[in-house]
């Protein structure tokens, strides 16, 4: 790889897990950008909302996307709304290639509903309606990614074997 790999992708879509595998069967580096933006800011991006608003931390997420799209060949997770950052995709364009991997909503839905990390964007009384609302206002931008992986599975191995086929 000679550039940044981009994992983009709504929250719950597996970025990171398959992000860490992916990097790993490339002999790569992983970061990703929200649990460096909670290491630098010693909160939880739930946290950081809360305490200083989203506005705040979409300024301090496109300064350490910025800072990781270097071109240097690793893998990075991008925050669920990272994208929606023109200056962030302008900055993939140049040094990077995006991959949206794409779950159902229903897939989102679960794995958002078991997990334990509570996402600041979302009503929980109303959580598929608000995945819902989150995804038709993201998929049009989503949908400039370089290459798109629908998922079937949660299988992170068949979905690596997916995104080294694409690039």
């Amino acid at each position: 790889m000679l550039k940044t790999i981009v994992l983009i992708g709504m929250m719950g879509s597996g970025k990171t897990s398959v992000g860490k595998e992916l990097a790993k069967k490339l002999n790569l580096e992983f970061v990703d950008i929200d649990h460096e933006i909670e290491k630098k800011y010693e909160k939880s991006v739930s946290e950081i909302f809360k305490i200083n608003g989203e506005q705040f931390f979409r300024k301090i997420e496109e300064n350490m996307s910025c800072k990781f799209i270097d071109g240097k060949p690793g893998v990075i997770s991008l925050g669920g709304g990272g994208y929606i950052n023109k200056k962030i995709r302008n900055k993939i364009k140049t040094n990077g290639i995006s991959v949206w991997i794409n779950p159902s909503l229903e897939n989102i839905y679960h794995r958002i509903n078991k997990s334990t990390n509570k996402r600041p964007l979302l009503d929980y009384k109303n959580l598929k309606k608000t995945i819902k609302e989150i995804y038709d206002v993201r998929k049009p931008i989503y949908k400039k990614a370089d290459h798109i992986i629908k998922t079937k599975s949660d299988n992170k191995k068949i979905i690596v074997e997916k995104i080294i086929k694409k690039l």
